[in-house]
């Protein structure tokens, strides 16, 4: 049996709530917590770590909540995606009736640029469905974006406040919320000349291209062979299922190489491609770009669809 405001449930419960001091933080997330683990469901506090500090103090030792660092699951949306799944699975297989999540989404208020993980907040109302799981998502109103506060508005079925559970009338269809589109996040390399432009390129001539900036970047190996990877498959996917001409542009600055890619086609019809594995076409290969890349942007305009790879550092 469920419990709590999310009893009489299906699926996931995708709740978020909205604060201005750490009291009022801790008035939503420390009865969500003490009262899953006093009915015996998993409980998990997944936060950065000055909230994870505030929980621990708040709660005390032995609290029976498990934490998980939230810096380390929330790296990338769909890396998030998979390991939440893959731990949901555990826990129902377990017997678990119920599993309540309380974590800090990124957003650009930390930091942090919003498109992807905006999509993020919208896809997991379809990608954490098939699991008995009961979600709460707080947003500080201190540092939070107005743009990032009304796109959660519209992605959480439910609000938590102090004085208890509301449905959220502000809340869209995810699917029709991501075919309108997210604002996309540039890079400020992509407003200069760049170092390599490439028409109709081979992804051979793509790879060769990369390799080439790499004495400007100087990239760790593994994110040049995430990156190399990445910009295969996506050069792959424009030339299958866009529309030429297919063009290719990098950047490259020490610790960073910006790759687009664009084509002249619409991009995938299914809204939460690169988040979860779809049968949408090239969908695995935008899920595995947005595994290994240090960001991925899907930007769609009068020129077709553009795909931003970077791979290394994000800008400060």
């Amino acid at each position: 049996m469920r419990t709590g405001a999310a009893a009489e449930h299906r699926g996931f419960f995708h709740e978020t709530a909205f604060y201005a001091s750490d009291d009022e933080f801790l008035s939503v997330v420390i009865p969500f917590l003490s009262d899953g683990v006093a009915v015996g469901e998993p409980t998990l506090a997944v936060f950065a770590e000055p909230h994870e500090r505030l929980v621990r103090d708040a709660l005390g030792a032995d609290s029976g909540v498990v934490f998980v660092r939230g810096d380390a699951q929330y790296q990338r949306p769909a890396g998030a995606i998979k390991r939440y799944r893959e731990m949901l699975a555990e826990h129902v297989a377990a017997g678990a009736a119920q599993i309540r999540v309380a974590g800090d989404v990124p957003h650009p208020g930390v930091g942090v640029p919003w498109e992807w993980w905006a999509r993020y907040e919208a896809a997991v109302n379809h990608a954490y469905d098939d699991f008995p799981l009961w979600g709460l998502c707080p947003y500080d109103t201190r540092t939070t974006p107005d743009e990032v506060l009304d796109f959660v508005r519209r992605t959480h079925p439910h609000i938590a406040t102090p004085l208890g559970h509301t449905a959220n009338l502000a809340f869209q269809d995810p699917f029709a919320l991501l075919a309108e589109g997210v604002t996309p996040w540039r890079d400020p390399l992509e407003d200069t000349v760049p170092a390599i432009e490439l028409s109709a390129p081979t992804t051979a001539q793509a790879r060769g291209a990369l390799v080439a900036l790499q004495a400007t970047a100087r990239l760790a190996e593994d994110d040049l062979s995430g990156l190399l990877l990445a910009t295969t498959e996506t050069v792959t996917n424009a030339v299958l299922h866009g529309r030429p001409p297919v063009l290719l542009r990098l950047w490259a600055v020490p610790g960073r190489i910006v790759v687009t890619v664009t084509d002249h086609g619409p991009g995938p019809a299914d809204p939460f491609v690169g988040l979860v594995p779809g049968a949408s076409p090239g969908g695995w290969g935008l899920w595995l770009a947005h595994q290994i890349c240090a960001y991925v942007s899907l930007q769609r305009g009068p020129d077709g669809f553009t795909v931003q790879l970077l791979g290394g550092e994000l800008p400060r």
